[in-house]
């Protein structure tokens, strides 16, 4: 046995009991006649001690050279500690040692294995099974495992069934670029990784499963970001004979039952936002509405007069900052380069002051006067004390540049509290987007999502127009899950084929599987997917999604610990009948 108890559970109850412990040495101190050295497990520290009068001199020999992270099984008396420390559930006793084995000696960690290390990103990444050591990263681990069984809990409840799909796949031309896998027994051909299960649990729907539900790995080989990585876990879900109404109420139960079991937050109103609304008062299809900032529309009030600026702008928006008007020359100078930054975008800013006594000042005074202010602190919602900032150009690069402003002005007043949990649902997206360069329609979440009830003669005359049956569930100003009502009989799908540039001949190629299995009596059905990875950020106070994954990859998408992607030796790609050819 190598251990009674754990680090983690010892308190005065146990006092005069002999226990077993095993664990990693944390830190040692040795003062010559006595050492205590703090052990580690999983659960938690307990020290250990070992003085000159009640221990061996060859055990405290072999204390004395005991180093960090050596792994070490104890045996013991649990005693009362003399020093205590209110800060630990064991500060109350200490365990002194009669037996000491070294069960692993360890070389010097390459950082600190404390909450607060001196390991960089990097280098932590690189070594990430020390890095699990430490508690932020254990904990954060932990919590997703809480999560993942709250989730399993509640689906399992309510009748879903949790069923596994295929990870060899077809490659299909719609949505990111696939991994892409050779297969030795088919020369010359290639499975690719899924960047969703969607064929499969809508083929479980055909199946008659009625509820579905995976938490699965998913593969996307596209750019990275903080909040991305090529691999990502869903929660996955798939119901039949349902409308839209049933499937926002089902998981606005999971989310609040989320909520409730890990966070202790009670969320009653899940409000519901239009796609145009969202983009027209936050410039985003996921508006963080914790905090209220919504823009204003200037043009009728702001291109009456001579600035060409604005005359000469799509589009003149503004959002009121509170208690923003506190800010220096200085500061607003500061912020007008934040705007012109490059990842943003914008060409400059226009701000008003709105002082206490009532009174406007502006940085284009010139051109406009007291009344034209007070009818854009009324439009932008602007109090006195606030700071109105104003962008203006194309519609929907200046929506976007004042969505950013926005979010990082809040960043900047607090007013983004991890704390503080903000539900919403963006309902009615475009079925379809443009595609300015090519001037193609692309679907905007998938082929398969329906469009809206009488809609879909609209695909013919007016594309664009066509809303899908489609909604994303956000949470804090970061889409936690979407999905849609899917497309349940041939005729429809082909006719979304067509509009998104297949042939028959290439829908027949690509997903004729679906198109035979809808012939067979597919019900009405639809669905949502969670983003399990940004979803347990969120709900742990924080957002980036590396910070709750085992062993996440860099921001170029190498798993630096274990050196991948790699390249494969000759007599692989020989089997393989692959020939890499690299151009300069």
């Amino acid at each position: 046995m190598y251990r009674s108890h754990n680090c983690g559970e010892l308190n005065a109850a146990h006092i005069n009991t002999e226990v077993t412990l095993s664990g990693w040495v944390q830190k040692s101190r040795d003062k010559g006649f006595i050492v205590w050295v703090d052990l580690r497990d999983r659960y938690g520290i307990t020290q250990l001690v070992f003085d000159e009068e009640r221990t061996s001199k060859e055990m405290m020999e072999r204390a004395q050279k005991l180093g960090r992270e050596f792994v070490i099984q104890v045996k013991g008396k649990v005693i009362e500690r003399t020093s205590k420390n209110a800060n630990m559930p064991t500060g109350e006793i200490e365990i002194l040692v009669s037996e000491l084995i070294i069960l692993n000696k360890a070389m010097l960690p390459p950082f600190t294995i404390e909450d607060d290390t001196d390991g960089g990103e990097d280098l932590r990444m690189k070594y990430r099974y020390l890095d699990i050591r430490r508690n932020p990263v254990k904990n954060n681990l932990i919590f997703r495992s809480k999560v993942s069984m709250a989730v399993r809990s509640f689906l399992a409840s309510n009748g879903f069934i949790e069923v596994e799909t295929p990870y060899l796949i077809k490659s299909t031309p719609e949505g990111a670029r696939d991994f892409v896998v050779p297969s030795r027994m088919n020369e010359g051909q290639f499975y690719a990784l899924p960047q969703s299960p969607q064929t499969f649990k809508q083929l479980l729907m055909v199946g008659g499963m009625d509820k579905y539900f995976q938490i699965v790995k998913c593969f996307r080989d596209e750019d990275l970001r903080a909040d991305r990585q090529p691999e990502f876990t869903q929660i996955d879900c798939e119901m039949a004979f349902v409308e839209q109404e049933d499937i926002l109420t089902i998981f606005e139960e999971l989310t609040r039952h989320l909520l409730k079991e890990i966070n202790g937050v009670e969320v009653a109103k899940f409000p519901r936002m239009l796609f145009d609304d969202a983009m027209r008062l936050y410039g985003n299809d996921k508006p963080d509405i914790r905090f209220g900032m919504e823009f204003g529309e200037l043009n009728d009030i702001a291109q009456h007069k001579d600035f060409g600026v604005f005359n000469s702008a799509e589009l003149v928006i503004g959002i009121a900052v509170p208690g923003a008007n506190a800010y220096t020359r200085k500061e607003i100078d500061k912020l007008i380069d934040w705007v012109k930054r490059p990842q943003v975008g914008a060409l400059g800013m226009i701000y008003a002051r709105c002082n206490d006594d009532g009174s406007y000042k502006s940085s284009v005074d010139k051109f406009y006067d007291q009344d034209d202010l007070a009818q854009w602190a009324a439009r932008t919602g602007a109090k006195p004390g606030d700071l109105i900032c104003v962008l203006s150009g194309p519609t929907t690069k200046v929506r976007a540049q004042l969505s950013a402003l926005r979010m990082e002005l809040a960043e900047r007043l607090g007013l983004r509290k991890a704390n503080e949990f903000a539900p919403l649902w963006v309902i009615d997206f475009p079925l379809l987007e443009l595609d300015e360069e090519t001037g193609h329609y692309h679907a905007m979440h998938h082929p398969f999502t329906s469009p809206k009830p009488g809609q879909l003669a609209l695909l013919d005359t007016d594309p664009g127009a066509v809303k899908a049956n489609a909604y994303d569930l956000v949470l804090n100003g970061n889409e936690i899950g979407g999905g849609s009502i899917r497309i349940h009989d041939k005729e429809t799908q082909a006719t979304m084929f067509k509009h998104l540039g297949f042939t028959a001949e290439e829908a027949k190629e690509q997903f004729g599987f679906l198109m035979d299995a809808f012939q067979y009596g597919a019900p009405p059905h639809g669905g949502l997917a969670f983003g399990l990875d940004r979803l347990v950020a969120i709900l742990g106070g924080q957002e980036t999604i590396r910070d709750f994954i085992a062993f996440p990859k860099n921001n170029r998408g190498r798993d630096v610990m274990i050196d991948a992607p790699a390249s494969l030796d000759k007599e692989q790609l020989d089997e393989l009948k692959l020939q890499i050819v690299i151009n300069n």
